[in-house]
């Protein structure tokens, strides 16, 4: 889809922060940013699961029930409460209370808590300000993001920022659901025949229960991809208007995109990236859109070198990770903290942990033994289903599987042996990151499994100035001018 150079009059963010984790970008953590004047982005990865959980917790602060209130569909508010508030929180030794995992044809109050879910996040981060606030999606995740693009869009989303995959549908979904039209997105189903299409489909009048309201705002939408050819495939391809690309390299935590070419490893068994896997500057200033460089940006001078390079500003994430405001739990940042204080923290990028088969890093905690080794002894269950696959079965209908789960189901599925080899459960990792794990049936606790960037060390500047704790608001000021408060 051709587009004109007029997005880049619009007065963009110089820094937008990450959408991290499940729960890492929280909105504490956004709401802070937005405050200081640039882009606090809520991560909108599973969060149907932490408001289900917080809310059995007993919601601390009553922060949840209060942007519920206002929650545009009273029954849906009223029926999550009903179904999963504790007032008195979880009784000791017991497991949280279970969402159905996510289908084609999702249970109806999955899709509703999903609705709700993001619709609470981003008025959290929104509430008492008049700041920008966004909401990260991964792609790949496909099942539940139809609902919760529309449930962010209701609190007003000003961005919405997706990448781990090439997301050419969504700008045209969010011009149909800001005006609540019924929308649908290609699926990808393994070993379906390439004459077949699959379609999930969303019509948010039907949660209505009579005429919506007037038209919502539309948010801006920036795709987060590797490289400047699929900026250009993007604007040619994309069924509406892209607003901007992040730019994110292999530094970047979390998923990376792999290596263009061969995949080769180092020493370490880390994926090895390239010439080839670097940005084209020069095309993308030709692109006429805004775009920001993330993965290893956290510094002032970094800033700098983007600003040279026609970038509108940068994306950081694993600085703000380890802020004050985050929802990393204090135990995981204070360790974390402490080995960059030491020179001693490892960043490992695991080219087989994650399910998606995207590289994946992920830090070193404890003493010679690596996280990664540590997380190998879990029991494998999959009981959350974020990551899983879909594929088409024999007859013709679709099933769902992971390579996290445990072998001889992945096996049963049509799934290859080989494919299980290191892999991980990333969706229990990342919700034990900030602190509400599962109790599973066994007795035990789901363990944490910590990604963060590659140069994350390079925080030290930050602490020596600060100490070992520190706020977004002081990340901002550091990024900016490299001062202190």
């Amino acid at each position: 889809m051709n587009q004109t150079p007029d997005s880049i009059a619009k007065k963009h963010p110089v820094i937008i922060q990450g959408g991290m984790g499940v729960g890492v970008s929280s909105w504490r953590l956004a709401r802070a940013v937005s405050q200081a004047g640039h882009l606090g982005v809520v991560s909108g990865t599973a969060l149907a699961i932490v408001l289900c959980r917080r809310l059995q917790d007993g919601d601390a602060g009553g922060h949840l029930r209060r942007a519920m209130a206002k929650f545009p569909i009273r029954r849906i508010a009223d029926e999550t409460i009903d179904r999963y508030f504790r007032s008195e929180g979880r009784p000791p030794n017991t497991a949280y209370r279970r969402l159905p995992m996510y289908r084609v044809d999702s249970p109806r109050h999955l899709v509703e808590m999903t609705l709700i879910a993001n619709f609470v996040e981003v008025a959290l981060a929104k509430e008492g300000h008049n700041g920008l606030v966004g909401i990260n999606y991964l792609e790949k995740l496909q099942l539940p993001n139809l609902a919760s693009l529309y449930g962010a869009m209701l609190a007003g989303a000003d961005y919405v920022l997706m990448g781990a995959g090439i997301p050419r549908e969504i700008p045209g979904i969010l011009d149909r659901l800001a005006h609540h039209s019924p929308v649908e997105m290609t699926l990808h189903v393994a070993g379906s025949p390439p004459d077949i299409t699959h379609r999930l489909t969303f019509d948010p009048r039907e949660y209505w229960g009579g005429k919506a309201p007037e038209p919502l705002k539309r948010p801006d939408f920036l795709a987060i991809i590797s490289a400047a050819s699929l900026a250009t495939m993007m604007l040619r391809k994309a069924t509406g208007k892209v607003d901007g690309f992040v730019i994110e390299g292999h530094c970047a935590g979390g998923h990376n995109a792999p290596p263009r070419g061969a995949l080769r490893l180092n020493d370490r068994g880390e994926p090895l990236y390239g010439v080839k896997d670097g940005v084209d500057f020069a095309e993308l200033r030709t692109l006429g859109v805004p775009f920001w460089l993330a993965g290893g940006f956290a510094h002032p001078d970094k800033l700098k070198e983007a600003l040279a390079q026609g970038a509108q500003g940068i994306q950081v994430g694993s600085v703000f990770a380890l802020c004050k405001e985050s929802g990393l739990t204090g135990s995981l940042k204070s360790r974390v903290l402490e080995l960059i204080l030491a020179d001693l923290l490892d960043v490992f990028t695991d080219p087989l942990a994650s399910p998606t088969g995207f590289p994946f890093k992920v830090v070193k905690l404890s003493g010679t033994q690596s996280e990664v080794d540590i997380y190998r002894q879990r029991r494998k269950v999959c009981d959350l289903g974020y990551l899983r696959q879909l594929y088409l079965r024999p007859d013709g209908s679709i099933g769902y599987r992971c390579p996290g789960e445990p072998v001889a189901d992945y096996i049963a599925k049509g799934g290859k042996p080989e494919d299980t080899a290191g892999r991980k459960c990333l969706c229990n990792a990342l919700a034990a990151n900030v602190g509400i794990p599962q109790l599973q049936t066994d007795g035990e606790i789901e363990k944490p499994l910590l990604t963060l960037g590659d140069n994350v060390g390079q925080l030290k500047d930050l602490l020596v100035l600060k100490g070992a704790s520190y706020s977004a608001h002081d990340v901002i000021r550091y990024l900016m001018d490299g001062k202190e408060l």
